[in-house]
Parts: C-alpha cells; structure tokens; sequence
C-alpha cells in the first residue's frame, strides 16, 4: 500500500522543504533586493493614503505650510481688503439696525419729525434771509431819507432865504430919476415875477421872502425895513421864458413904470446868483402839527 501511495508528486514534496514555495528557484532571490516596479511603487504608495481619515489628509496637506512671499504679501493684502469691508459694512449695519427693527408707527413718526425739523429749517432759512432783505432795504431807506432831507432842506432854505441860489434867470433894472417909482409899483413887479415862477429874488442886495414888505422911505423905499435907492436891481431865479413876458404884458409892470418916466430893462441870464441871506427866525405862535 505504501508502494502504491508512493507517487511521484509525493515523493518530490517529501524532498523539498515545505517553506519553500514550489515554483521558487535560485534566479528569483536576487530580485527580492531591486525595486519593485512602477506599479507596485504607486500601489506602495497610495495604500497607506486610503488608510487615513479625511481630516487627516486635511491636516497633512495644510501642515506644515508651504508658502512663498509673493503669497504672503497677497494674502496681507486681501486680509486688509477684508477688514475694511467689514468694517464699512458694520458701521453701515449699526445705523441701518435700529431703523430695521423699529415699527411702522415709529418709522412714520421719525419721517415726521425729520420733515417737521426740515420745515423749522426752512423757515429759519427765510426769516435771516429777510432780516437781512430788510437791514439792507432799512440801510438804503436810511441813506436815500437823509438825501431827500438835505435836498428838502436846501429847497427850503431857498424859499427862506437862509442859503444862497444860483440858475437861470433875468435881471431887472429899473432907473426913477425923477423919483416918481412908489413901493407899491415894486410890489406889484415882485408879485408879478412869483405868479410867473419866480423862485429867488433878490432887490439890491436883500433877499426877498415870503415875509418881505415894502414900504416908502423919503425919496427912496424900503424893503423889510431896508432902505433902497435907485437904480432898483432885480435878480430873479426862474424860467426866462415865463419871467419876461410876464413883465412885458400890456399894461403890466414895465408900461407902468414908463408911464412914471422910469427906464425899465429887462435881460436874460443863464446864470443868476442871489446870494443874499436872510437870519432864521422861529416863529412865535406857530407850531408844527405833525407828530
């Protein structure tokens, strides 16, 4: 039975070793020290890989880190560029906050009082633009006042004879050397030269006003108690035009004086200066009713 067991693949497993793997020969040793090829390198490597967790391949890729300056400065920079925005975007959230939260019935109050302080504003606004319109307006009405005073003054003074005039006009020359010219035929040429427009006269030195009288004086007249001699000299502040023809007028002042043989001449003058002043009096009774 032993011999029938005896085969030949039996006995060449009793001659070998049982470590050693049947197909293993003395050429293969060697290569147990070279490298192993490409893929069995790749498979070595990858193996262990598919062995860690995910958070581990995080952590190994992350560490240790590998970064350039170029990288570095860019990252500042972006760093930089993030903390502004966010800055920005916190201080615009932190004003926009309470008005994000606040009821409708708040938010209508708040329109009403920005509008409400908007109008208060406003009217301010007016208010100084027209204290100013009216300072300004008060300034000019001031100045233009104080001009038209010393204008009206001056006018006055004329009509008083407390300043001296001076404008067209004529002269008026009467020569009495037989002494037959009376003070009422004087009145009459004075009476006759303010209905023509006369505005200043002066008669041989005294001014004529609204007060003036005329009165005889021996061979002479006086005028506001002023005696006078011929040749009695006219100076008349007016309109020549009106102020001749007024005297020329038949049977007016200058036929009348002929008829007394007195030489009457009259000439025209664009430039008449009466200069002869008359003192302000105040009057006595009369007082301004105007408040």
């Amino acid at each position: 039975m032993n011999n029938e067991d005896e085969t030949p693949d039996n006995r060449l497993r009793r001659e070998l070793p049982e470590e050693v793997p049947a197909a293993a020969d003395e050429s293969s040793a060697p290569q147990q020290h070279q490298a192993p090829p490409p893929d069995a390198a790749q498979a070595a490597r990858t193996q262990p890989a598919e062995t860690l967790t995910g958070r581990q391949r995080l952590v190994k890729g992350l560490w240790p880190p590998r970064v350039s300056r170029a990288q570095l400065i860019v990252a500042l920079l972006l760093f930089g560029l993030g903390f502004g925005l966010a800055v920005q975007v916190a201080s615009n959230s932190d004003s926009g906050s309470a008005l994000r939260g606040a009821r409708q019935e708040d938010l209508v109050r708040i329109l009403d009082e920005l509008d409400n302080r908007t109008q208060r504003l406003e009217d301010e606004k007016q208010g100084l633009e027209d204290q100013r319109t009216e300072l300004e307006n008060s300034s000019n009405q001031a100045a233009e006042a104080r001009k038209q005073t010393a204008e009206k003054e001056k006018q006055l003074g004329i009509l008083a004879g407390t300043v001296a005039a001076q404008g067209p006009g004529i002269t008026l020359t009467i020569n009495d050397t037989k002494g037959t010219v009376k003070a009422d035929m004087l009145l009459d040429a004075i009476q006759e030269l303010r209905a023509a427009g006369a505005e200043a006269i002066q008669v041989n030195g005294v001014r004529v006003v609204a007060s003036t009288y005329l009165s005889d004086s021996g061979k002479g007249v006086s005028v506001d108690g002023n005696k006078i001699t011929q040749p009695y000299r006219f100076k008349v502040i007016g309109k020549p035009q009106d102020l001749e023809p007024a005297l020329n007028i038949p049977g007016g002042v200058v036929q009348t004086l002929e008829k007394e043989q007195a030489t009457v001449t009259v000439e025209r003058a664009t430039k008449i200066v009466v200069d002869a002043l008359r003192a302000a009096k105040l009057p006595d009774y009369a007082r301004s009713s105007s408040r």
